[in-house]
């Protein structure tokens, strides 16, 4: 028999579409900062002042830590809206989102009530791949290593910092099966050295920094296992692991900066002067541009159906499968193409307009980068697609690779 749905599963204290509306609010602002940002390399005090009262760490948090609680589906949209008015505001609201919810997800209780009581506005950036190393202490770890790519590190109190643990010879221990063991260690932003090196072509004002970590102390109850962490509530939507809920944030972020590309194209070609006016009586453009919004709504659509369907197996008990979490990687890397595709139609139509600083061009860079992300890669596509197609049905996803069943 199947399980009555429990549609109280979610939390009631927040309304997502009062988010909407303040973003809404706020859009044209982040807009008119996204020049800033680029030039700071991260997100400016300004930008950042606007996105803080959202509260993105805490959206996917349970309401008894403070959280909201809310819908995937919900969290995908309110990213989607920040991201459609700069993409770095996006990709930083996307990571504290993501990793709030992690943390909220695989800590031990005595850590998220520190890290999550009331009072406490907590942010948590930092990188899952493992390059650094805990050693055992009185009371829990010292932490050494360095890492890239800490978006938002600088708007963030804590850092989230995926690593091996010290055999007690320098090197990585090891599980019964003879596996490294790698933890995900959480210590406070000021612990840190930001080492800065962000000079790239696109998502320029993420800040997303190198960082560094020299003995750094870590409570005990502080990290969690990265790869085989049980979730501690929330347990059926938790139990999508670090990697699925990385892709709530990543999918969210590519749905926005499609549609932004979109919508300034179609309104670009309706302007009546120069190679504009010339695009918008072409019948080739607006041929290509119907093509380009089918397969955007057509990604978008899986991306919703997709997500859906996990909040109904929440609602009635079920934790995720393995086929759950393919569709994941599918509806997230299909977003991302069709944006490419999409930023690629765009620039092109646009001419030497595409070419100068706006959002075409700011919109097309950051797609570029996004999509390189090693989250998109192709490998991981290959693997859902020899599960999809019944080749690979006997494994299951660890992280970002699908291995045999134990």
């Amino acid at each position: 028999m199947n399980k009555p749905m429990n549609h109280r599963y979610w939390g009631k204290s927040v309304d997502y579409r009062d988010l909407l509306a303040r973003i809404a609010e706020i859009g044209p602002q982040l807009e008119a900062n996204a020049p800033s940002d680029e030039a700071a390399g991260e997100l400016t005090p300004e930008t950042f002042a606007l996105l803080k009262p959202l509260r993105f760490s805490h959206l996917m948090a349970t309401e008894e830590l403070g959280g909201a609680q809310m819908r995937p589906t919900e969290v995908l949209q309110l990213l989607e809206a920040v991201t459609y008015h700069s993409g770095s505001a996006g990709w930083v609201s996307m990571v504290h989102c993501c990793i709030g919810a992690m943390s909220a997800a695989f800590l031990p209780d005595s850590a998220v009530g520190r890290l999550f009581a009331p009072g406490t506005e907590n942010r948590f950036s930092g990188q899952g791949a493992p390059l650094g190393m805990l050693k055992r202490t009185e009371g829990g770890y010292t932490l050494t290593g360095k890492w890239s790519y800490g978006s938002g590190f600088s708007h963030a109190t804590w850092s989230h910092s995926a690593c091996f643990v010290d055999d007690g010879s320098g090197k990585p221990a090891k599980d019964a099966a003879g596996n490294p063991i790698i933890m995900c260690a959480h210590a406070p932003i000021p612990e840190h050295k930001q080492l800065g090196n962000w000079d790239v072509l696109g998502l320029k004002g993420t800040g997303s920094i190198d960082y560094s970590a020299e003995n750094v102390f870590v409570a005990e109850d502080m990290v969690f296992p990265i790869l085989t962490a049980p979730p501690q509530r929330l347990k059926e939507l938790f139990s999508l692991g670090i990697v699925g809920l990385a892709s709530i944030g990543h999918t969210g972020w590519a749905m926005g900066a499609g549609r932004r590309m979109l919508d300034e194209i179609a309104a670009f070609a309706r302007s009546k002067s120069g190679r504009a006016g010339l695009l918008g009586e072409s019948e080739k453009f607006w041929y290509d541009y119907g093509r380009a919004e089918a397969n955007y709504r057509a990604a978008r659509a899986l991306v919703m159906e997709t997500w859906g369907e996990i909040e109904a197996m929440c609602e009635a008990g079920q934790m995720m499968t393995t086929r759950q979490i393919s569709l994941v990687h599918l509806a997230k890397a299909q977003i991302h193409e069709v944006g490419v595709d999409v930023c690629n139609f765009a620039y092109r139509a646009s001419g030497g307009a595409g070419l100068r600083a706006g959002v075409i061009q700011r919109t097309f860079r950051d797609m570029m980068v996004a999509a390189n992300h090693f989250t998109i890669a192709p490998s991981i596509v290959t693997s859902a697609g020899r599960e999809l197609g019944g080749q690979w049905s006997d494994r299951t996803w660890q992280f970002y690779d699908l291995i045999d069943k134990k």
